[in-house]
């Protein structure tokens, strides 16, 4: 990678992350750039670029690289950036010795779980009458659309990718509004919701989050993001166990609680990580027009 020299004697790195799915990953990524003593460093979630500022780029980005890929992310280095005929911020093409047809078509599928999958509980959560459901399938329509914004975005320029994560979030954060907006009517109006109904639904999506996780096992070699899917997927096990929990209360206390409390927090999850997509891809969009326009005609 070029490291293009700043004043201070501090110099600029960028590196691609492969395996970052959510906000919580771009704070993980910070934490183990500054556990080995670079402190101005920011992760992108919706361009999935690192940049740090380093004094002895030598020694301290081998530290950096040792600890990201140590925590199950992959880092691939990004040349200097060039600027297209429009005026974009394009980027030198990375390795990508690691997207093969294979690993594609396992992300596809993934994206056709998540997606799949989202629509039904989505669909559950109107026939039971769950706001939990629904909240849920937010986060399986959110895991699929970012992996499929992922598999697009492949050698993609910066500016585009950050558009791209820009309307992806407004999108999801649209829906996680609506999914706020009527749990809130519903605390007014309170339903319960069919328990049964929706422990069946949440039950059948813990078992598609395992699934979702297998196509990419086999491609686990020479790749780093498995680590990152599997603590993701445990995380989204997580909520789904929650709407489980959610189901056996609201069967036992023959209220609708339980199911409006955990709908709040996963549409509250859900929309601070649209929140983090849109401020991330607006950052990059004022970055890249500010590089624009330095740059020389």
């Amino acid at each position: 990678m070029t490291i293009t020299a700043s004043t201070n004697n501090a110099e600029t790195a960028r590196y691609r992350v492969t395996g970052m799915d959510c906000p919580s990953c771009a704070a993980k990524i910070e934490k183990a750039a500054r556990s080995v003593g670079v402190e101005d460093v920011k992760v992108s979630t919706a361009t999935q670029v690192m940049t740090l500022r380093v004094d002895d780029p030598e020694t301290r980005l081998p530290e950096v690289e040792r600890a990201v890929t140590g925590i199950g992310y992959r880092l691939d280095r990004l040349d200097a950036p060039s600027v297209d005929a429009e005026g974009d911020i394009d980027d030198l093409p990375e390795d990508l010795s690691h997207i093969t047809p294979a690993y594609k078509r396992a992300l596809w599928i993934v994206v056709a779980l998540n997606v799949g999958y989202g629509i039904i509980e989505m669909f559950g959560g109107f026939l039971s009458g769950s706001q939990a459901l629904k909240a849920d399938a937010l986060d399986f329509l959110g895991d699929g659309l970012i992996t499929f914004l992922g598999i697009l975005a492949i050698g993609w320029s910066l500016v585009w990718r950050a558009r791209s994560a820009l309307i992806q979030g407004l999108f999801l954060g649209a829906l996680g509004v609506g999914v706020l907006a009527n749990t809130v009517y519903r605390v007014l109006v309170q339903q319960q919701p069919e328990a049964e109904l929706m422990g069946l639904f949440a039950v059948i999506a813990l078992v598609v989050n395992v699934i979702a996780v297998l196509p990419l096992l086999p491609h686990r070699t020479g790749d780093a993001n498995v680590r990152a899917v599997w603590l993701f997927s445990r995380n989204d096990a997580i909520g789904n166990a929650a709407v489980v929990v959610a189901a056996g209360l609201v069967a036992w206390t023959a209220s609708p609680w339980p199911d409006l409390g955990v709908a709040v927090i996963i549409a509250g999850l859900f929309l601070q990580s649209s929140w983090s997509i849109i401020r991330d891809a607006r950052s990059d969009l004022r970055e890249t027009s500010s590089a624009s326009a330095r740059a020389p005609a």
